[in-house]
C-alpha cells in the first residue's frame, strides 16, 4: 500500500509541476515530515489528499493498447492531428466523437469506443478519413 501511495505522490508531482523542493515543502506542511520514507500510510494518504485538493486527478492507469494495428494507426493519426492543433478534443474521447459525427448517419450504429470496432471496412473508412484530414492540414505521413 505504501509503495502505491508513493507512486501516486510522484505522479501527482508530475501532473502538478512540483519539483522535489516543492514536494518536500508540501509534505512538511501536511505531515510535519519531509521524507516519504518516514511517513506511515495515513500520512501518505494525507499528502495525496492535499494534492487532490490542489488539482491532481487520479487516473485509472494508462489506456490499453488498441487490439488491432489498423485501430492503433487511427489513434496515431488522431494524435498527429492533435499535435498540429486542429482537433478540439484530444485522445480517444475526441476520436470517438469524430467517428460519431462523421459516420453515424452512414453506418446507422456505432460502437461506444473505437477500440471495440471489428468491421475492417468501417475501420478503413475511419483511417482514410483521418488520412485525408492530415493531407488537408499538410501533415506528412511516413510511408
Amino acid at each position: 500500500m505504501s509503495a502505491t501511495l508513493r507512486r501516486t505522490i510522484f505522479a501527482a508531482c508530475r501532473e502538478l509541476g512540483l519539483d522535489g523542493d516543492a514536494r518536500h515543502d508540501l509534505q512538511l506542511r501536511v505531515t510535519g515530515k519531509t521524507s516519504l520514507s518516514d511517513m506511515d500510510a495515513r500520512e501518505l494518504r494525507l499528502v495525496v489528499s492535499e494534492m487532490k485538493r490542489m488539482g491532481f486527478r487520479l487516473s485509472r492507469g494508462p489506456r490499453k493498447r488498441a487490439p488491432r494495428g489498423d485501430l492503433r494507426f487511427a489513434h496515431v493519426l488522431w494524435r498527429l492531428l492533435n499535435e498540429a492543433g486542429v482537433v478540439k478534443v484530444p485522445g480517444a474521447k475526441g476520436l470517438n466523437a469524430f467517428i460519431r459525427a462523421r459516420f453515424e448517419a452512414k453506418w446507422g450504429h456505432l460502437p461506444i469506443d473505437i477500440d471495440a470496432m471489428r468491421d475492417a471496412d468501417q475501420i478503413n473508412d475511419v483511417v482514410e478519413a483521418l488520412k485525408a484530414w492530415c493531407v488537408r492540414e499538410g501533415i506528412e505521413l511516413e510511408r
